[in-house]
């Protein structure tokens, strides 16, 4: 009896195993030109706390820089940014990083208002595989997924990612057991430039009122910060496409005035700003470049030190230890960025054969 039970277990222990390992090898790793859906996740290597949360889609891990606010301001900071954040996956990244630490600010990035309702399962999967399981996780999962979406397989990737076996590359198995980094803590690095260009015509909304939904989950983060004392500040990043309509604009300028809450429409502070689109963004004008990043984090850190009140936390001897690796990895990848665009024109890690 005792003989069955021992090979019974390590049954088990070969099942889970096995089942692990699967999981693992099959789920995207995103080491390679889309490095997107490894951003979630690498924030639960921090070691220490920070100042500044920040929340939103690509128009907060392209368009900001935590390392230019360390070394300008002495502040320190974190974006909890993915491709095509939506308002309830914002709300419950911050639910979550509350559990971890409590920053002095909060800053949203405003243009998921725009969608009310799950959008795809690829942009899902960027926010959602990417974080530790917990309450918050789950209920992240409920409100996001589409129609043909089965939590089950969020719980068990491999019952999605089953038929990726012809896909595999040499990027799954380098990175099975690890992950290079790929931020500079949330922020996505791009030193080449490609000037705006031109942009479809703006289409006219048949009716431009930010949904109930998401105005239920601005509440929502509204609420989360007040309950534990963090000031909110509301943005909108100064990415000139896709559309920012007048009509939203006026949403978010009265909401912020009925909640007592700052809202910052960096659109409108392009000169004051001294973004210039011709050379601080290196898509034609969707995000910034490290150049315009670094521009716009020097501006917004003015507003953070004189306005909120952030301390210099540079002879902080803990702080300043665990951020010199930052540093060094920052201007690491910006040379071999430029040594890449100088030798062949474009950034390798993301061109496209």
């Amino acid at each position: 009896m005792g003989r069955k039970r021992v090979v019974l277990a390590l049954l088990t222990v070969v099942v889970i195993g096995s089942l692990a390992f699967l999981n693992s090898l099959l789920k995207p790793k995103y080491m390679g030109a889309i490095i997107e859906g490894a951003l979630i996740a690498e924030y639960y290597k921090e070691t220490t706390d920070h100042d500044v949360i920040f929340i939103g889609d690509c128009e907060v891990y392209e368009n900001f820089s935590p390392i230019t606010l360390w070394e300008e301001y002495g502040i320190t900071s974190y974006i909890r940014g993915s491709a095509q954040q939506l308002i309830w996956q914002s709300y419950y990244l911050l639910e979550e990083t509350l559990k971890y630490e409590k920053p002095k600010v909060v800053v949203f990035n405003v243009l998921a208002m725009k969608y009310d309702t799950p959008q795809k399962e690829a942009y899902n999967r960027m926010t959602l595989d990417g974080m530790r399981w917990s309450m918050s996780k789950a209920r992240d999962i409920r409100a996001s997924m589409t129609e043909e979406e089965q939590f089950i397989e969020y719980v068990f990737p491999l019952l999605r990612y089953h038929s990726r076996w012809s896909e595999l590359t040499r990027e799954d198995w380098k990175y099975l057991f690890h992950k290079d980094k790929v931020s500079h803590n949330g922020y996505y690095m791009r030193v080449d430039a490609k000037p705006m260009g031109t942009f479809p015509k703006e289409k006219k909304l048949g009716n431009y009122q930010f949904g109930s939904t998401a105005y239920e989950y601005l509440d929502k983060i509204t609420n989360l910060c007040r309950e534990n004392g963090i000031q909110l500040i509301l943005i909108k990043a100064p990415s000139v496409y896709p559309s920012w309509h007048d009509q939203w604009d006026q949403q978010m300028e009265e909401y912020a005035k009925k909640n007592q809450i700052r809202y910052i429409n960096f659109l409108n502070l392009q000169e004051e700003i001294g973004l210039d689109f011709e050379t601080d963004t290196y898509d034609g004008g969707l995000h910034l470049n490290l150049s315009g990043a670094q521009k716009l984090s020097q501006y917004f850190g003015q507003i953070l030190r004189q306005e909120y009140g952030l301390s210099n936390h540079q002879t902080d001897s803990k702080l300043a230890q665990a951020w010199k690796p930052k540093v060094e990895f920052y201007y690491q990848m910006k040379a071999e960025q430029e040594r890449d665009l100088e030798q062949y024109g474009y950034i390798r890690k993301f061109h496209e054969e």
